[in-house]
């Protein structure tokens, strides 16, 4: 495990981040209007960049190029931002709500799996005596 966080390593960290103060803050706030519009659209911009850097990251071994089932999820919140755009667009906001709550739950698990799984660098930063 290395202990260095490369540059894609660190634009990931700090836009997840983000991600999750944005979107813990858009769930506590009243919906709707301007403020609402310009921290929501701060969130996807985020969450589309976490889940694009999430696939320069290192290697797994013994996965298929390099790729394991976290990368599920990134596909999983490219899904869920593209629909919630598209419904939000139409004036679904009910269907536009569930897709971003999605994302946002996508986001918080893979967090955790940042942060608990033994062979993350983020779980070896913080734990590693």
């Amino acid at each position: 495990m290395s202990a260095i966080l490369t540059p894609i390593g660190g634009l990931h960290l700090v836009t997840a981040s983000w991600a999750m103060l944005a979107g813990g803050v858009q769930l506590a706030l009243p919906k709707g209007g301007d403020r609402h519009r310009w921290l929501g659209r701060s969130w996807v911009l985020a969450m589309l960049v976490v889940a694009l850097s999430s696939f320069g990251l290192g290697a797994a071994p013994g996965r298929a190029f390099g790729f394991g089932p976290i990368h599920l999820l990134s596909l999983w919140v490219l899904w869920c931002l593209w629909a919630a755009i598209v419904r939000v667009r139409a004036g679904h906001i009910a269907a536009h709500r569930r897709y971003v709550i999605g994302a946002y739950i996508g986001t918080i698990v893979a967090g955790l799996f940042a942060v608990f799984g033994p062979d993350r660098w983020l779980h070896h930063t913080l734990f590693a005596l």
